[in-house]
């Protein structure tokens, strides 16, 4: 009985429980906080991970910035001409070329020439830019949208994610398939091809003379499926293909014009074509301050 007596005593001795729990409370703190420690240490080795494999891309972010700034430029021709245009004079050649010269292509375009704004999708790093020799891979591609509306204060620039295919719906590479395209852009020291097209019919055929003695084509370019229309105050728009690309060529009776008369159509309009669209590109930008009331 005695004997017992004393093993209750002994297993039921005071304070036996609380530091059972005492001994409980540090270890599960300590496991937490090991548990916490190594969470942390693998987001943190991930994203280490993940700025080391990242492209660095800020070569041509700043060719996006650079991109902005010309347009900027082109919107404010005319600023303080009272009755000139206020945004310029400027079609989506000059969006083209413009785009060129930094090195990508414009993928899409939207237009509300009513006093409303505009909006140019353009991938750029799918080579340096004009006169920049660098590693290929300090230009990764991007994709960028701008929005302007009539002057060089509406111009807005934001990142996008580029499309994840083609744009005529074939299998392959996006990449590739716009880097097509700017092969068959303006190049070279007169990128915007600033060539005046007065003097020349305004028809299929005397847009191919003039494509062929200004020297817009070379020797030997095959020129298929020309298409006209009318596009306003004397301009006449024509849809062809130069080597398969579909460009736009914008016929302007001005001798002294100096927009850029021919030029790839973006990408989102390659496999369409008409020449309803080239006169769509055609249409000039900027509005006249003296036709506002």
């Amino acid at each position: 009985m005695t004997t017992r007596v004393a093993e209750d005593r002994q297993d039921h001795r005071p304070g036996a429980d609380r530091d059972g729990r005492r001994g409980a409370g540090p270890r599960a703190l300590l496991f937490a906080a090991t548990a916490l420690a190594a969470g942390a240490a693998g987001v943190a080795g991930a994203l280490l991970h993940r700025w080391a494999t990242a492209p660095d891309t800020s070569a041509v972010d700043a060719r996006a910035a650079a991109f902005a700034e010309h347009l900027r430029g082109d919107l404010n021709a005319g600023f303080h001409s009272g009755g000139q245009p206020h945004g310029g004079k400027f079609t989506e050649g000059t969006l083209v070329a413009r785009a060129g010269s930094h090195g990508g292509v414009p993928l899409s375009a939207r237009h509300r020439p009513a006093g409303g704004t505009h909006t140019a999708e353009v991938m750029l790093g799918l080579v340096p830019p004009d006169g920049e020799t660098v590693a290929a891979d300090a230009y990764p591609v991007r994709c960028y949208r701008y929005t302007f509306g009539r002057g060089p204060h509406s111009v807005e620039q934001s990142d996008m994610p580029c499309p994840t295919s083609r744009t005529d719906g074939r299998p392959g590479s996006l990449t590739a398939q716009m880097g097509a395209l700017l092969a068959q852009g303006p190049t070279g020291p007169s990128a915007h091809r600033r060539t005046a097209t007065a003097g020349y019919a305004h028809t299929p055929r005397g847009a191919l003379k003039f494509l062929k003695e200004k020297g817009l084509i070379a020797p030997g370019t095959k020129v298929a499926g020309i298409s006209g229309q009318a596009a306003g105050a004397g301009v006449y728009a024509l849809s062809l293909r130069i080597d398969g690309a579909c460009h736009y060529l914008r016929m302007d009776p001005s001798p002294t014009s100096d927009l850029v008369p021919l030029w790839p159509a973006r990408a989102d309009e390659q496999e369409t074509r008409t020449a309803r669209q080239a006169a769509t590109a055609a249409t000039l930008y900027g509005v006249d301050p003296a036709k506002l009331g």
